[in-house]
């Protein structure tokens, strides 16, 4: 993977004294690694634009203003809810004999068969959790789609990776070419408009009540005979 320098300045600010450095166009960050002391930086945005803009992962060569030099990645940003505008960053220093976990982001490639039959692509998992030694740290994992049709899909159990292990579950769907979603319109009721139980109420009412001619016998007597 490709590696990104980036020069910060070692910071004293701490707590509410770092809306000053913010107020004066620079990012604060810190850098931590195991078995290490933290150390608090400042960044500015340009400097950042790289790390932060970017769907990549890289390396990155940190330089400080007292010499000193660390390898790490960018494990975290946080952003201005109402500016959107990166707040403070995180970096996590690497050695290069010791395996690390990281997220990669996913990338499709080619147009599937299923699409041009009317399917649509689900893309599920936009990014997938890795292990390995930082060297191989892919930038990105690019799936190739052009081949799956309607119904078909990529799990994460399909990513094959040299010298990476991928640690998500293996039965996940990664991309999926789904059918389209047929809605089935239900038809409104025209006022007026001749119906099949309009037509049956209408026949029904229509019919005569057939009434029988003569005196109705009384219970227990016989009918009068016919003449």
């Amino acid at each position: 993977m490709s590696e990104v320098l980036l020069n910060a300045v070692v910071r004293n600010e701490t707590g509410k004294r770092m809306n000053r450095l913010r107020s004066t166009d620079k990012i604060p960050g810190v850098y931590y690694a195991h078995g290490e002391t933290n150390i608090n930086i400042t960044a500015t945005p340009l400097a950042m634009k790289p790390l932060i803009y970017t769907t990549n992962t890289h390396l990155i060569n940190l330089k400080l203003d007292n010499g000193e030099s660390k390898t790490c990645i960018l494990r975290d940003v946080q952003f201005d809810p109402i500016t959107d505008r990166p707040v403070h960053f995180d970096l996590q220093g690497v050695k290069e004999n010791e395996e690390l976990t990281v997220q990669i982001p996913v990338v499709l490639n080619g147009s599937p068969k299923g699409v041009k039959d009317g399917g649509t692509i689900q893309h599920i998992m936009h990014k997938v959790r890795v292990s390995c030694l930082p060297k191989f740290i892919p930038e990105q994992i690019i799936l190739d789609i052009s081949d799956l049709g309607m119904n078909d899909s990529i799990h994460v159990r399909d990513i094959k990776i040299e010298n990476v292990r991928v640690l998500d579950n293996a039965a996940s769907a990664v991309v999926a070419v789904v059918p389209p979603t047929v809605v089935k319109e239900e038809v409104a009721a025209v006022p007026g408009a001749v119906t099949d139980a309009t037509v049956a109420a209408a026949t029904t009412a229509a019919e005569p009540e057939v009434i029988a001619k003569g005196k109705k016998p009384v219970e227990g007597e016989a009918a009068p005979a016919k003449k």
